[in-house]
């Protein structure tokens, strides 16, 4: 049903939430959907590091959720190692972009709607949740306009019916969250709450989020500027955390005209990426303050690393619980000052 054809203003709990951004942000036809899911995952090796693809235990993964023609490549590598054999649900959670969120909040949804089919709720999972008083719940008019959740539907169709069969009545039901604004707290106060979540090996958590947001539009434009990185849209004030942009070859810092505008998001994205690979969420959580980088899901990102980082001696293995990012892309690499970009990558973690 069109999200136009009926009154959205609330949701009785067996209602689907229509896929309001098929045939605009990625095909509506679920044949030719279809078709370009299998040609994006088409791209990806069949092994990482020597290990076949899907990863055995990769159970939670950062992919982005950009208009398929940007971040869809990207999003494929996260989900080519995504392991859902045992899995019996999904969460999956977003940055809200359509209206300001304090905390988490939970549909109301019975139901997420695709071109393929849909994928049911876990609605005991979303009482449980609610119980905790922890969690508001997502106004209808604004699950339906977010994209973040919506854009991750159809590449988890594809993996669970490569992984469980045709039968979507036998696909593990979702939980949709949108996490808001929260602070360095409130992030591990939520990662303790999900924490047992991701003990458990019948749970796989899906992180969306793009990273580097850069150009006018998101009022975010550093570059090298006089030996530092700067952002001309703060005044040129420099970032507390300078990215290392030392020309190796010559042995000396770089010029402004050296080093091209991609090249300062790269290093401002491997900063963040950096922290995350360290499992430390309190470094993460400083890097993202110190560089201002515009990364749009840095609170999904934050309360997951802070849940996986909790699990503590429960992990065992120095890569257990901590992400390995494995695609980095851009929609843009950026040379002027009035172009625009947005960085894009795909990481797993193994539990």
């Amino acid at each position: 049903m069109a999200a136009s054809a009926k009154d959205w203003s609330k949701s009785d709990g067996d209602d689907a939430r229509p896929a309001s951004h098929a045939g605009s942000w990625y095909l509506g036809d679920a044949g030719r959907l279809s078709s370009q899911l299998d040609e994006f995952m088409g791209r990806v090796p069949n092994k990482l590091d020597g290990k076949d693809l899907p990863i055995t235990g990769a159970r939670v993964v950062i992919a982005p959720h950009a208009g398929y023609s940007y971040s869809g490549p990207c999003a494929a590598w996260a989900y080519k190692a995504l392991d859902l054999a045992h899995v019996k649900r999904v969460f999956l959670l977003g940055p809200s972009h359509t209206f300001y969120l304090k905390g988490c909040a939970l549909s109301t949804f019975g139901k997420y709607g695709t071109p393929f089919g849909d994928l049911a709720v876990d609605s005991e999972a979303v009482d449980e949740l609610m119980e905790t008083k922890k969690f508001s719940r997502l106004p209808v008019e604004y699950d339906i306009q977010e994209h973040c959740l919506e854009m991750h539907l159809p590449f988890l169709w594809k993996r669970l019916e490569q992984t469980h069969g045709s039968d979507s009545s036998k696909f593990p039901p979702i939980v949709p969250i949108l996490v808001g604004d929260l602070s360095a707290d409130g992030e591990k106060a939520m990662g303790t709450l999900f924490a047992p979540y991701l003990a458990d090996p019948k749970n796989a958590f899906i992180v969306s989020s793009d990273f580097c947001h850069w150009g006018k539009n998101y009022r975010y434009r550093p570059q090298l500027y006089k030996g530092l990185v700067r952002d001309q849209d703060a005044q040129w004030a420099s970032l507390k955390i300078q990215p290392d942009l030392k020309n190796e070859a010559v042995g000396r810092e770089p010029t402004e005209a050296e080093v091209p505008i991609h090249k300062v998001i790269k290093a401002l994205d491997d900063l963040v990426i950096d922290s995350i690979k360290t499992g430390d969420h309190s470094d993460y959580y400083k890097t993202l303050k110190g560089t201002s980088n515009t990364v749009c899901g840095r609170h999904p990102i934050g309360v997951v690393l802070a849940a996986l980082e909790g699990l503590g001696d429960d992990q065992s293995g120095e890569s257990k619980g901590k992400f390995q990012f494995v695609q980095y892309q851009r929609s843009n690499l950026v040379e002027r000052q009035s172009d625009f970009s947005v960085s894009y990558v795909s990481a797993y973690a193994v539990l």
